[in-house]
């Protein structure tokens, strides 16, 4: 199984691979159900304030997506922050996260970022056991307070 990574969005928030940013929104809904009704639209809106994406492509179709941006904070220097990093359900297991995460690892590293954090929802288990399996560790929580 040959597994393609396609950058969807660049630094700049320029959409460099316009054919296939409505082609992520059926994999991407899968972690974020409840994504704008206009999800083009929408990532834009995300792209334009510093976030940027790609998809993995297997045998022509969207198997897995990332959203992730770097910026500079007072606790990690130059960070790397991932946002969601999903595979599709019937793609789990067979590679595609694994490639998404080694490309965003190098991405990381080209910036001059020690590290890449992200975040997983508590009941997301068996994704904690891939970032495990991945090399990653538990280093804080992360707390949210609703307001309105």
């Amino acid at each position: 199984m040959t597994i393609s990574i396609i950058r969807i969005a660049n630094r700049s928030g320029a959409v460099v691979a316009p054919d296939w940013l409505p082609r992520a929104e059926r994999v991407h809904r899968q972690l974020r159900p409840d994504l704008e009704v206009d999800y083009v639209s929408q990532m834009q809106g995300i792209f334009r304030e510093g976030g940027e994406m790609l998809v993995a492509v297997v045998d022509g179709e969207v198997a897995g997506v990332a959203v992730f941006r770097s910026f500079a904070n007072t606790h990690a220097g130059r960070r790397f922050y991932v946002d969601d990093l999903v595979t599709d359900d019937t793609r789990r297991s067979t590679g595609v996260g694994h490639a998404m995460l080694a490309w965003l690892e190098n991405e990381a590293g080209t910036r001059g970022c020690r590290g890449i954090d992200l975040e997983s929802g508590t009941q997301r288990t068996r994704a904690h056991r891939f970032y495990f399996r991945e090399g990653y560790f538990v280093t804080s929580f992360s707390f949210r307070k609703a307001l309105g």
